[in-house]
């Protein structure tokens, strides 16, 4: 008879996550020796993490060793993986992009990752017309023009822009040329010498593109070639006795030359790096980059991460590769604070240096200005990782007294607020924002054009088809991702009725979902919550009633800026687009040549004939249509 070795537990004996363990490591341990992506999923299937290795064997194995010792947030991960699956890989630059694309896709709990980039402000240059323009968007498209950044704010963008339009005297008006050009007088901008004055026609295609040239390499970063440009046009003009342009050519690189003594000089004036620093700490994360150009610290941007976020050097490169995919521009070098690893310094400067056409070098600076900014960068990423945290102590502090007050069975993570807003019948629009764990989530908020409501507007009404069709994405969901988790509370922008008629659709819909209402004062603030019964005075709880007073504040604000949008959509369109044959240039060419709409309406069926694609039949149809009014 064999005995089991002294020790080891018998299969009996083992606890039902030893045998999860035990079988994920068998697995694991099954694994080819060879570069590849590895996708952990939770008990429901769900995708919690990503990650990828030069060995899957190897790396994959570690996170179900019995004595694997892990980081906290890494035990957390490692404690909810239920099974894995793996894609191998012909190299780890493969497995880098595969890595980058499934987390865009799942969007895993565990993976640190780069916000929603919609709100990130570039700079859009239009080098392919005939005068270029320059301009701030939100989002970049394949229209030919050149895009920089995101930039951190649009108040940096704001900054540059006025600084370029100021040393390079490119107009600032919003005329187009050269449709504009001899329409109007030059404006004072130009009387004071801070625009070029492309409206006078003085200035031709190929001048203004050739200033265009040195603002599109300023952008870059390029300040030093900049000032070598202008150096050059300035003495070429000068020996060719055009002192007026020499003149101009010295401002720009005067004006130029203040800008840059403004900005913090930490390098060498032909510095051109990005710097990466990190911090690490059990409750939250942190990544700070520095931008160099031309040996001045232009602008810093930071991204803090929760509690549960795993911040290994497998993640951190996946991140600075999705980082450097938003981005027009790469620096030259990119230094790093901390050490990843021989080989994820090595992927990552070979997926940069393809990207950028052109190589680019990424190192750990051990001496010099270089670790001195390096150092600087993660002293940057440690407080801001402070504040966080601060922030978030704060948030759950607030979030725990609001669900004592309100008796609620689990702390409000999720919430969800919504406002009506209309202008008498017409556009009734309801709007739907979402706080998770105490801050507004943008990339969840909603917009419901109501539908059913005819005739005088109504309030219940609207607010109880708003709330059906958002409850019907929890109830069906479609795989969207909208919708699908279920709030912790519901807000309501009104009084009892609005909570009696959502309760009534809760019930009538099976779920159960706290619902109140923020009731106002006559003022139209926030003074108290009501249940449909009892009103809760949250005035006693300074935190509460200003987390509760933003709420009510942005709800508010986002309902109507979209009711707005849909009413001053609708005013672009004529009403003559209502009629049945009459499209956009048909409206234009009435207007056109009757000059106002009451012109329309009293000409008579031989007059609207005279215009050009309207026929007998459809210039009776515009009659019957206002003398139905």
């Amino acid at each position: 008879m064999d005995l089991a070795p002294e020790n080891v537990p018998s299969a009996a004996a083992l606890t039902t996550d030893e045998k999860r363990l035990a079988r994920l490591r068998e697995k694991a341990n099954q694994l080819p020796f060879s570069p590849g992506v590895y996708i952990m999923h939770d008990r429901q299937g769900k995708v919690i993490y990503v990650g990828k290795s030069k060995v899957l064997k190897n790396r994959v194995s570690q996170y179900f060793h019995e004595r694997a010792g892990h980081a906290p947030k890494t035990a957390r991960m490692v404690a909810n993986v239920e099974d894995f699956e793996y894609i191998l890989c012909d190299s780890e630059m493969e497995a880098l992009t595969l890595e980058n694309s499934l987390i865009k896709l799942h969007t895993p709990k565990y993976n640190i990752r780069l916000k929603d980039d919609k709100n990130y402000p570039y700079i859009r240059v239009t080098v392919n017309e005939p005068y270029p323009t320059v301009t701030m968007v939100r989002k970049r498209t394949a229209d030919g023009a050149k895009y920089f950044g995101p930039y951190s704010s649009a108040q940096a963008v704001a900054k540059i822009l006025v600084t370029i339009r100021k040393s390079f005297g490119i107009a600032a008006c919003k005329k187009s040329f050269p449709r504009d050009i001899g329409k109007t007088r030059p404006c004072i901008y130009a009387q004071i010498g801070q625009c070029v004055a492309p409206c006078t026609g003085k200035v031709t295609s190929e001048q203004y593109k050739e200033i265009f040239r040195d603002i599109t390499a300023m952008l870059r970063g390029s300040f030093e070639d900049v000032r070598r440009s202008l150096q050059e046009k300035m003495e070429n003009a000068a020996e060719n006795l055009e002192f007026e342009a020499a003149a101009i050519y010295r401002d720009r690189i005067e004006s130029l030359s203040k800008l840059w003594q403004k900005q913090k000089v930490v390098a060498s004036p032909d510095a051109e790096q990005d710097i990466v620093g990190i911090y690490r700490g059990d409750t939250c994360a942190c990544i700070a980059i520095f931008y160099v150009r031309g040996g001045c610290l232009i602008d810093s941007e930071h991204f803090c991460f929760g509690a549960d976020q795993i911040m290994e050097n497998e993640n951190i490169s996946a991140f600075l590769s999705e980082f450097y995919t938003m981005r027009e521009f790469i620096p030259r070098e990119v230094l790093l604070g901390f050490d990843p690893g021989e080989e994820e310094i090595t992927t990552l400067a070979a997926f940069l240096s393809g990207k950028a056409g052109r190589k680019i070098t990424v190192r750990i600076p051990e001496r010099g200005d270089g670790r001195k900014l390096c150092e600087m960068a993660s002293d940057n990423a440690e407080q801001n990782a402070k504040q966080y945290r601060h922030e978030s102590e704060r948030d759950a502090k607030t979030l725990y007294k609001l669900a004592s007050m309100l008796g609620l069975e689990v702390i409000p993570e999720r919430i969800e607020a919504y406002d009506i807003s209309n202008l008498g019948a017409e556009h009734i629009t309801a709007g739907m924002i979402v706080c998770g764990n105490g801050k507004f989530i943008k990339k969840d908020y909603r917009t419901f054009t109501i539908r059913e409501t005819s005739g005088a507007p109504d309030d219940y009404a609207s607010m109880k088809e708003a709330l059906r069709r958002r409850l019907d994405h929890i109830l069906n969901p479609t795989g969207s991702g909208f919708g699908e988790t279920p709030p912790d509370l519901i807000l309501l922008d009104g009084g009892k009725g609005h909570v009696s008629t959502v309760q009534e659709l809760m019930d009538e819909l099976g779920l159960d979902i706290p619902v109140l209402g923020m009731v106002k004062d006559e003022f139209h603030k926030t003074r108290a919550l009501t249940d449909g019964h009892n009103e809760i005075n949250i005035a006693r709880e300074q935190s509460v009633f200003v987390y509760i007073y933003k709420i009510q504040e942005e709800v508010h604000r986002y309902t109507v800026s979209r009711m707005m949008g849909a009413k001053n959509k609708t005013m672009k369109t004529s009403s003559l687009e209502t009629i049945d044959g009459i499209g956009a240039a048909k409206a234009k060419a009435l207007l056109a040549h009757f000059k106002s709409l009451t012109a329309v309406k009293a000409a008579t069926k031989e007059e609207l004939c005279e215009v050009p694609g309207i026929s007998p039949a459809l210039a009776e149809k515009i009659i019957g249509h206002f003398n139905q009014k």
